[in-house]
């Protein structure tokens, strides 16, 4: 982080109240900033300038007694004034220390601290003129028709570089091709026949091979199918199983409870007979 000293530095260094590690720095800044020696210069007059002023004994001047109501402090606006002056006088002394000042001119009004830098009007450039703008434009058209041949040059000499290489290839590979068609014109009749022999013993094979990894794969595929077709099977007839036995147990018990109710109902109506007087008919 740069180094800026503030104000308390600046009062530091000129009565001796800094370490050694700050007043190396304070001296470093010194050393980068011309303008800020020339602030501790100006400082140090002004130190120098204070201490030279002799203290002078001063009598006090007698004291009376008067009436309150003509004293100075009874005045309405006596501490408001003193205030005000109090003010001004602070503000002042820290324009001048930090070396506070205003510029105006025809724009305006600026307050700045620091060196005073002159600012120099900007002179309003002049009109131009209906030909002067058509010389402008006639420029810039030109420049950029320029930059657009040179660009379209360089695009059309990329453009032959690549097709001429690929004639270039072209050319390689027409030549390989005729070589290898003269090798084959070149051979004779029987090593043509020996060749074809030798592709139809191939062919031969791969069919072969071909034939007999189908017919294996497709007896793997059938044996496959006659298991899972097995697996469906019983999976089928345990589910039959499982089902007819739930029917038998809910046929047993419908019928055992079936069973208890006749008996509760038999029960009840043998009940019922011996407590009643048969009829006459009936005893005899």
């Amino acid at each position: 982080m740069k180094y800026n000293p503030t104000e308390a530095d600046w009062i530091d260094y000129l009565y001796g109240n800094m370490s050694s590690e700050q007043v190396m720095r304070f001296e470093a800044y010194l050393i980068e900033n011309p303008e800020a020696q020339k602030k501790l210069e100006s400082l140090q007059e002004m130190r120098k300038w204070m201490t030279s002023v002799e203290d002078k004994e001063v009598i006090a001047p007698p004291l009376f007694i008067t009436n309150a109501q003509n004293s100075f402090w009874q005045f309405p606006y006596a501490k408001t004034i003193l205030s005000i002056a109090a003010s001004l006088l602070i503000i002042i002394i820290a324009g001048w220390l930090t070396n506070f000042h205003i510029q105006t001119d025809g724009n305006g009004i600026r307050f700045a601290f620091g060196e005073e830098k002159i600012i120099e009007p900007v002179d309003a450039k002049p009109n131009l003129t209906n030909e002067e703008v058509q010389v402008l434009i006639n420029q810039s058209i030109a420049s950029n028709a320029t930059a657009l041949e040179q660009k379209w040059m360089q695009q059309q000499e990329e453009l032959k570089k690549s097709v001429n290489k690929n004639l270039a290839r072209t050319a390689s590979n027409n030549e390989k091709f005729d070589l290898l068609v003269q090798q084959v014109a070149s051979a004779s009749q029987t090593q043509v026949q020996a060749y074809m022999a030798s592709m139809q013993q191939q062919n031969l094979k791969s069919m072969q091979e071909y034939l007999t990894l189908t017919s294996n794969d497709q007896k793997a595929y059938i044996e496959g199918l006659l298991v899972d077709f097995a697996k469906y099977l019983q999976q089928q007839r345990n589910d039959d199983l499982r089902l007819l036995q739930a029917k038998i147990t809910d046929v047993e018990q419908t019928n055992n409870q079936f069973k208890a109710e006749t008996e509760q109902i038999l029960t009840s109506l043998i009940s019922n007979n011996n407590g009643r007087t048969l009829p006459t008919g009936i005893r005899n």
